[in-house]
């Protein structure tokens, strides 16, 4: 179901960052950011409040231009690219503040996501022709088959605003994955949730990683969650990269405790 919107091989890596720095006015939000993700990884990016985390994921899903450097998914260069063409390449995110579409149906939500990918042109969709009713049949069934798999078809008729919040986290993923993306970005998924839901929320990531083709990454501040999940975890604080390793090694982590707790923690 889940087709992969660009042909890779296991030795090109879904994401390449390089050299990123990003300035707003005077101020450096990220220095010399570097990353690389390979297919299948789970990786996370920490650090405390104001480290420049979005910054990261708003400049690789293209709502930033980077003021130097470069970004790579799949070996295409995003330079330029707005954030629909970003996705077209396979960038999928969800936020910290849940971003759904409130005056639309569960089932809408996840059909309306995928636009970027419709095959059909303006006239196709005025005429309603045979082109546009297979297409929009052929996305109804996906979306709704989308929906069995998460739990979510008792729900396809409601209003995301009517759900629990960690059916609407479920649901943003959801629609996250409907763009059938290769890298996924998690951006705080955790964010509100009570203990149980995290839980929840752990498996349900662990489940998406075991069974969709889909690379993530996340940013987290339930260390947790991050633990739990990450097999290698990058650590910034005022946009520079002061960590990278397995999460074993960032919770002993000098820089990382001092970040986190003050120096007179180490």
């Amino acid at each position: 179901m889940m087709a992969q919107t660009q042909i890779q091989t296991e030795s090109t890596p879904v994401l390449e960052v390089r050299g990123l720095t990003q300035r707003f006015g005077g101020l450096k939000a990220l220095n010399d950011f570097n990353v690389t993700l390979m297919p299948g990884e789970l990786s996370g990016l920490i650090g405390p409040n104001g480290a420049g985390k979005t910054t990261v994921f708003n400049l690789v899903s293209g709502f930033y231009q980077p003021t130097e450097g470069e970004i790579l998914i799949c070996g295409v260069k995003t330079a330029g690219l707005k954030p629909h063409k970003v996705t077209a390449l396979g960038v999928a995110r969800t936020f910290q503040n849940i971003r759904l579409w409130n005056d639309m149906t569960v089932l809408d939500n996840i059909k309306v996501a995928q636009h970027s990918q419709l095959g059909y042109g303006f006239f196709h969709s005025v005429a309603r022709s045979k082109t546009y009713m297979k297409r929009e049949a052929e996305i109804e069934q996906e979306a709704f088959e989308l929906l069995e798999v998460f739990d979510l078809k008792d729900f396809a008729y409601d209003f995301p605003s009517n759900l629990p919040y960690g059916t609407q986290r479920k649901l943003e993923i959801a629609r996250a994955l409907s763009v059938h993306p290769q890298l996924l970005l998690l951006d705080e998924p955790a964010a509100g949730l009570n203990s149980n839901d995290a839980k929840d929320l752990i498996r349900l990531i662990r489940w998406i990683h075991d069974t969709f083709d889909v690379t993530i990454w996340m940013i987290e501040h339930h260390m947790d969650v991050m633990m739990e999940l990450a097999t290698q975890i990058k650590v910034i604080d005022f946009g520079e990269t002061i960590a990278d390793g397995n999460p074993e090694q960032i919770r002993n982590h000098p820089a990382v405790i001092t970040a986190y707790l003050g120096d007179d923690n180490i």
